[in-house]
């Protein structure tokens, strides 16, 4: 079996952008500007405030998204005019995976009040929903 027929699209490659899982910059994504070993990697994210600096793969989430054509061992001058060549950030910040992220911290910085009006809005969400299923049953 080629690596062509593979369903696995997801590899540790130069140029790989990766969602970082822990640390001071865990949440923000940064690229794979080259390979240490087989448990890590340097990683640069020029436009996104992370510094360039050694991370291992096992605090590191790969992304579906890629930089074309990185050279090995790329400066972070080359990585942030790729970066908005190929405007990566953009398409990750449309992405649902990021549009999930930034709704579950929304959710998770509401106070007391805040959780509290949004079951208010569930409730009266799941009110309308019952009433027009009840009225379209019926008829």
């Amino acid at each position: 079996m080629s690596s062509a027929d593979s369903t696995f699209k997801r590899f540790v490659e130069v140029g790989r952008v990766v969602l970082l899982k822990s640390g001071p910059f865990s949440g923000k994504i940064a690229v794979i500007a080259e390979i240490i070993d087989h448990n890590r990697a340097i990683i640069d994210g020029p436009t996104t405030g992370v510094t360039r600096q050694s991370f291992p793969y096992k605090h590191l989430t790969l992304t579906p998204l890629t930089l074309t054509k990185l050279p090995r061992g790329a400066g972070s001058g080359v990585i942030k005019k790729q970066l908005e060549q190929e405007a990566v950030v953009e398409k990750w910040d449309k992405s649902s995976w990021a549009q999930k992220r930034v709704a579950m911290e929304k959710r998770r910085s509401l106070n007391d009040l805040g959780r509290f009006s949004v079951m208010l809005a569930k409730k009266a969400r799941r009110d309308s929903i019952r009433k027009s299923v009840r009225k379209a049953r019926s008829t």
